[in-house]
């Protein structure tokens, strides 16, 4: 009131003393701001301009996981409440992170599920400093030390893409640890990396997937996985013993749903579910479908099992 009184009659407003008060009230919100994302994400986090990603991205922490050869401090989301049922573990694409289930990972912990989106070794946000061995067997014990080290039961396994050959790989390597499977438009047929450079990084993450490329250990921690060889899981499939939801996008641009009808075949206990216009990215692209259908196969009956000779495919509202 006085500075306005002030203006109005044409004297300039008495100085605002610079004191402890002040100091501290902008000191503190400079902290708040920081305080949004953990510091070891690239500052471009904060050019994010979706909700969705920045709340997510806001709950990313590092977690130490012995390895072999050392500690790596490893990126994840863990869940907001833990339960006793079996959990939910959010694998993510090739050269991706966990972002990718920005939309999906909440809408599953509002049905009530216990949600973790972990960051395969490699990629995502961990501490790669002492860059470790990131080739396939190194992706898989580094899953496994961090499953046993703290989600210590059977889990829901969700792997979209090129994950889907992780959760595979996987599953037929530590069968005790995986309850059931979710595929997404899984990349499982290709044998190394030849095709990986094809999968639609740009249109699939939309820059926010990408945020994890300006570490300085993310190029060599790719080419490290490009040079071992990549995923073969093809003699695998038939091994996977969990009962397994495959879910595939209708206008999957990138892998045919053919392969999706051959891996349900192959697979001794699955079943499948196509998404009508959908591309190769549902959990993206149709959030609630995905995840109305993955918590409808967490609360399935177990003892029910899927019809291997026939193709169930349903066209799910949008």
């Amino acid at each position: 009131m006085l500075t306005m009184l002030s203006a109005r009659a044409g004297v300039a407003p008495p100085p605002i003393p610079i004191g402890h008060n002040v100091k501290f009230s902008i000191s503190r919100r400079l902290r708040i701001r920081a305080a949004e994302f953990p510091d070891f994400l690239p500052n471009q986090v904060e050019n994010i301009k979706d909700s969705s990603a920045r709340k997510l991205a806001s709950r990313i922490e590092r977690v130490p996981v012995n390895l072999s050869k050392g500690c790596v401090l490893s990126s994840c989301v863990k869940p907001k409440e833990q339960t006793e049922a079996n959990p939910v573990v959010l694998l993510h694409g090739f050269d991706s992170s966990c972002l990718e289930w920005r939309y999906t990972l909440p809408m599953l912990e509002e049905a009530g599920l216990e949600t973790w989106a972990v960051d395969i070794l490699g990629w995502g946000f961990s501490d790669l400093e002492r860059l470790p061995s990131c080739d396939v067997a190194s992706k898989r014990d580094h899953l496994y030390q961090l499953w046993s080290t703290y989600i210590k039961r059977p889990m829901v396994l969700v792997g979209p893409s090129l994950g889907s050959a992780v959760a595979i790989d996987f599953s037929v390597k530590y069968p005790e640890a995986v309850y059931k499977l979710v595929l997404i438009d899984a990349s499982v047929y290709a044998e190394g990396t030849g095709n990986l450079a094809t999968l639609p990084k740009a249109v699939a993450y939309a820059g926010i997937g990408r945020l994890h490329c300006l570490l300085p250990w993310w190029e060599d921690a790719t080419v490290n996985f490009m040079i071992s060889g990549g995923y073969n899981v093809v003699a695998q499939i038939e091994h996977v013993k969990q009962k397994t939801l495959i879910i595939w996008g209708e206008d999957d641009q990138i892998i045919d749903y053919k392969l999706g009808v051959r891996l349900h075949c192959e697979l001794p206990n699955a079943i499948i579910r196509q998404i009508p216009k959908c591309g190769h990215i549902p959990h993206v692209e149709k959030p609630d479908v995905v995840s109305r259908l993955i918590v409808e196969f967490v609360h399935s009956d177990q003892s029910q099992r899927a019809n291997p000779d026939s193709v169930s495919t349903i066209s799910v509202p949008v």
